[in-house]
């Protein structure tokens, strides 16, 4: 894996990352300020694939943009194009996991040239705050704005949450409890935690809210417009993207494969083989439809 710079539309210097291995490319979407260690089997030369991402704006090495009002929707749809445009890439299988389905799902509808499959991890594809807690049952109005307010608080406080998290000593024990805390479940490699854990407590965290409520107002949309082959991998026990909001936008669409995978949000980590082997299914299905057209 090896990551270089690339300018976004309206100037604002984004990093960017891309594996070496051979195979049909691939555009990841990622979680809001994620990075390569959370797709342990997606990097290496046996994924079958060659990933291309990046770091959102303000995170990982990418500048914050000058205006900064320009971290919407449509910001990060135009960010996942500059990089397709950077690596030479037309037209792609698209990955979004978290928010990255969000991203990956609105890059279908106003880009429909550009992406020949779909694959929707752990995410839903509007409404990012209402599908937050869904799985406790709690009321859907309560639980947003409970969500909502935790992140208005956050931000408020981003000095000081920065001063508690990065200063949290990362290692193996610290993974294995955090995979027994409900928020993640066992299943990874601790060590893969670990290493995802350190650089994700490092986030400027007033900047990292502010990029979440920047996407609190959109709103779930109508997929029934998408033609491409679509894959919803939803995690059973997802307390950040609510499995069965993750499925229902897809279930309009006859050529869409859903599956609920019993994993935590971090599906990923979690099941990262199940991940492989559903794009490579994904990759089957966009040869077929594609010959088909010819």
């Amino acid at each position: 894996m090896r990551e270089h710079d690339l300018r976004a539309a309206d100037g604002t210097r984004l990093r960017a990352w891309r594996t070496e291995s051979a195979g049909p490319p691939v555009l990841l979407c990622p979680g809001l300020g994620t990075f390569p260690e959370a797709w342990p089997a997606l990097v290496l030369p046996s994924s079958g694939v060659r990933v291309v991402s990046w770091y959102h704006r303000g995170t990982m090495g990418s500048d914050r943009p000058a205006d900064p009002s320009h971290i919407t929707l449509a910001d990060h749809v135009a960010d996942a194009i500059a990089v397709m445009d950077d690596a030479g890439i037309e037209r792609c299988v698209v990955m979004g996991w978290s928010v990255g389905v969000m991203v990956a799902a609105e890059l279908a509808l106003r880009h429909p040239g550009r992406v020949s499959g779909l694959l929707l991890a752990a995410g839903v594809p509007g409404d990012l705050f209402g599908g937050i807690l869904g799985v406790l049952g709690i009321p859907a109005p309560v639980r947003k704005r409970l969500t909502l307010g935790a992140a208005r608080l956050i931000r408020a406080c981003g000095p000081a949450v920065d001063q508690v998290l990065h200063r949290i000593p990362v290692n193996r024990r610290m993974a294995v409890a955090m995979q027994h805390s409900g928020f993640m479940l066992p299943g990874a490699d601790p060590d893969d935690v670990a290493r995802a854990l350190r650089r994700f407590l490092r986030h400027d965290w007033r900047w990292y809210v502010t990029l979440a409520l920047a996407l609190a107002d959109v709103p779930e949309p109508d997929l029934t417009g998408l033609t491409c082959p679509v894959t919803v991998l939803a995690a059973k026990y997802d307390v950040v993207a609510d499995p069965t909001r993750a499925v229902r936008p897809a279930a309009v669409l006859p050529h869409a494969r859903t599956r609920v995978i019993p994993t935590s949000h971090f599906l990923p980590l979690e099941a990262p083989d199940e991940v492989v082997r559903e794009l490579a299914a994904l990759q089957a299905r966009v040869t077929a439809v594609e010959r088909a057209l010819r």
